[in-house]
């Protein structure tokens, strides 16, 4: 009778089990499906602007005035485009953006780094004052430093050059706090290791720190190239010829140079050729980003969890 008493118990209390196992089981399909649900709305909603700008690319400049969420496939074509690289040189801002970047962008990944290694790993007089100085730049709006940089370009005679675009970004301190804290995390051992081997402080650099921080420089590389494809303030003020705009500029005046080239254009069909233009710019970035996606969540999650 007991026996019997004890198993019956013994059942219950599994079947309580189950029902609380499959109570909890329900919960988190319905908690995973409220999350894609959220993450489906949240990505049509990024995803529409970028979707509708390159459709109303495709669209006679009338039909985006009067239905600009309509869409006729028949009326669908690359007239846009083709009247856009007819009217205005698109290529110049592609290649003066790209000299800035190849410039620029080189010398932030190419220094920055080594900064961020003697802050990380070498200790010299001045450093803490030295790297507080660093940080202390970020905390200057950008806005303070334009006048006295316009100032020294002027006096360099670097106004609407090269130079004054490229020199003013060469170093970013963001990019040497960034480093030094990716490669604070690399292990001491194994830099001592390298040392009583023979290895030189630069071989130490090559050889042991940038393998161990690739994910970090990737997601560095794709913040330093958005922030120079994107910079507009200062190549607006520090160029004044045709010749020598960055891309965002060229967007920025595209509606005149339109009109100029093209004085019989209608405002409706400068807006084709506006979302023309904006979908070539945007193109690079978004096949960056899909390109590097990995390494850039790799890259912005190293450090994150410490073992």
């Amino acid at each position: 009778m007991a026996v019997t008493t004890s198993q019956s118990y013994e059942k219950a209390a599994s079947q309580v089990l189950k029902g609380s196992s499959d109570i909890r089981r329900r919960h988190f399909r319905f908690s995973s499906l409220l999350a894609y649900i959220v993450l489906v709305i949240a990505a049509l909603v990024t995803i529409f602007p970028l979707a509708w700008m390159f459709v109303s690319s495709l669209k006679p400049g009338s039909e985006i005035a009067t239905t600009p969420l309509g869409l006729d496939l028949h009326t669908l074509s690359f007239h846009n485009y083709t009247a856009l690289l007819a009217a205005v040189p698109m290529w110049v801002g592609f290649q003066n953006t790209f000299i800035v970047l190849v410039l620029q962008g080189g010398a932030t990944m190419l220094f920055c780094p080594l900064a961020g290694f003697a802050f990380a790993k070498f200790q010299f007089r001045g450093k803490k004052f030295l790297f507080a100085f660093v940080l202390s730049t970020m905390m200057v709006p950008a806005i303070a430093m334009i006048l006295p940089l316009l100032l020294e370009m002027g006096a360099l005679n670097w106004v609407d050059t090269y130079q004054g675009l490229v020199a003013p970004g060469l170093v970013n301190a963001f990019a040497i706090f960034w480093t030094r804290q990716q490669i604070a995390d690399v292990p001491d051992e194994l830099l001592e290791a390298a040392r009583v081997d023979g290895c030189t402080p630069f071989g130490m650099y090559w050889r042991i720190v940038l393998p161990l921080m690739r994910p970090a420089l990737a997601a560095l590389a794709i913040m330093t190239f958005l922030g120079i494809y994107n910079d507009f303030v200062w190549p607006v003020i520090i160029t004044g010829s045709d010749s020598m705009q960055t891309l965002q500029v060229m967007l920025s005046n595209l509606a005149t140079q339109i009109n100029n080239s093209s004085p019989g254009t209608t405002g409706h069909d400068a807006w084709g050729m506006i979302m023309a233009a904006s979908t070539v710019a945007t193109f690079p970035v978004m096949v960056l980003f899909i390109a590097l996606q990995r390494q850039f969540i790799s890259g912005m999650l190293a450090g994150s969890v410490k073992g």
